[in-house]
């Protein structure tokens, strides 16, 4: 079954019989806790490189790895630091995905419409109708913090869910 029809099933299932529905719900996301310092691939249909801004824009079925991660998109806007910055290194700051976001690790997965992920800070912020399914259970809800470094996670928004009892 297909990473989408289980979400669809998710959301289908939360939204006409919510366990919960609660503005804010804190979740382990221990499948989401990640290496940040690891390399960022990207693979896209096109690059577009902005020099003045330090920007690079990725479109069109944009995979992004690091480590076990992944994350795809319609579009990823890579910001870099400051190129005039003494060292030099042109790291990247964050990534701005949009247009239908997938965001795996391991058995988690989570859909959004937008996404940032700030690299140095290890978090990603994932917004617009977000579902994020752990196993059997999916939750929904407007927004999704998830901290890579420790595997912790905040839904805000209306956040509905469905709890697998294990049967």
């Amino acid at each position: 079954m297909s990473f989408v029809r289980v979400c669809a099933i998710g959301l289908a299932l939360a939204l006409t019989n919510p366990v919960a529905a609660l503005a804010q719900a804190s979740v382990a996301f221990g499948g989401l806790s990640h290496d940040t310092s690891l390399p960022v691939e990207v693979a896209a249909d096109r690059l577009e490189i902005d020099q003045d801004d330090g920007t690079a824009i990725f479109t069109g079925n944009v995979l992004i790895s690091q480590g076990e991660m992944r994350l795809s998109a319609g579009t990823v806007r890579v910001v870099y630091a400051d190129q005039t910055s003494a060292d030099g290194t042109g790291e990247i700051q964050n990534m701005r995905a949009t247009g239908g976001v997938t965001l795996v690790n391991g058995a988690e997965a989570a859909e959004a419409s937008q996404a940032v992920y700030d690299i140095d800070a290890g978090t990603i912020h994932l917004t617009g109708d977000v579902i994020m399914t752990q196993g059997r259970t999916a939750i929904a809800g407007n927004s999704l913090k998830i901290n890579l470094n420790n595997g912790s996670g905040v839904i805000e928004g209306r956040v509905r869910t469905v709890l697998s009892t294990g049967n």
